[in-house]
């Protein structure tokens, strides 16, 4: 197997995931950013999709199995990030009996996806996000953070008997206890000014103390009250518009989620992995910050659509934060 196309910074295969990954070296990336397609929620039209499983257990089964491959060839110091939003099995097609249908958590398919026929007591929540993590967990990945992507302009759903959506789950994980994580680079500004004492003072007050806080292990630093100069954790809640792309892709992530979670988790010069390459949204955001990338894409035409697109102009396509 070759790859579909390769230039100094992109390298981009064609094919199913398990038949990919065994071409790529131990430990060749550092990074894997990713959103696989949600369990039920649409046809791609191509053979060995994921999320077309008839089971939620059969979709979760053949994540682990790609992310066990990927485990490979992740750097032994690397962080993966996986997006997956969750689907309701809704209300049985007429004339379909012992089958319903399943709908995005997300409410992304009403931008034109097909529903599929899946077994299952109508209006169940499955649990997608958290049936994968935990099954990776089993696998031996170590679960970081659940980190919650807010969306301020969600989609609105039409249910009157339960609330509507406004998020969907973001998973950092680890192969190893250690690995290279950089926070400074998604520090917030912080909301209030805080007062800035030194280590007496705090003391004298009462202050309660944090380790590393005794001047012992650090000479004649001037220490803020629960402040950070650099700014503040942003947290486990991320509040990330949503951003249409005019392309045949049906289902986009933010340039503004990869952003973070490559400025985190893929050291300068590093090489990011999307095992689920789609429109190229991780690639073109690995290229504006300086690394290298690596995509897989079982549907050519994605790969033809983001070679044309972001991929092509991932200096003009991503604009930074404010």
């Amino acid at each position: 197997m070759k790859p579909y196309f390769v230039d100094d910074t992109v390298t981009l295969w064609h094919g199913a995931n398990l038949d990919v990954l065994p071409h790529l070296a131990d430990g060749s990336v550092d990074c894997v950013v990713t959103s696989p397609p949600y369990f039920g929620l649409r046809d791609y039209g191509v053979e060995g999709q994921s999320g077309a499983e008839e089971t939620p257990a059969e979709f979760v089964a053949n994540l682990v199995a790609t992310f066990r491959e990927v485990r490979r060839v992740l750097a032994d110091d690397g962080t993966v990030w996986i997006n997956l939003g969750d689907s309701y099995v809704g209300s049985a097609k007429p004339g379909g009996q012992g089958t319903s249908t399943l709908n995005s958590q997300s409410g992304a398919a009403a931008s034109g996806g097909t529903f599929r026929a899946k077994p299952g007591i109508p209006k169940n929540l499955l649990g997608m996000p958290w049936r994968t993590a935990f099954a990776l967990q089993d696998d031996g990945w170590i679960l970081r953070n659940a980190v919650v992507w807010e969306k301020p302009n969600a989609m609105p759903e039409s249910v009157t008997d339960r609330l509507s959506t406004r998020y969907e789950m973001l998973f950092l994980f680890s192969k190893k206890r250690s690995y290279w994580f950089d926070l400074d680079p998604i520090r917030e500004a912080h909301a209030t000014q805080y007062e800035t004492k030194n280590w007496e003072q705090r003391k004298a007050s009462g202050a309660r103390m944090r380790r590393g806080d005794d001047p012992g292990s650090d000479p004649g630093s001037v220490f803020a009250v629960g402040h950070n100069p650099a700014g503040r954790n942003p947290g486990d809640v991320w509040e990330i518009a949503t951003v249409g792309f005019p392309g045949a892709h049906f289902a986009t992530y933010p340039p503004e989620l990869v952003r973070r979670c490559i400025v985190a988790g893929c050291k300068p010069g590093g090489t990011v992995l999307d095992p689920f390459h789609g429109s190229g949204t991780t690639g073109m955001v690995a290229q504006k910050h300086g690394r290298k990338y690596v995509g897989i894409e079982l549907k050519r035409e994605y790969l033809d659509l983001s070679l044309r697109t972001r991929l092509a102009n991932a200096a003009l396509d991503f604009e930074e934060p404010a």
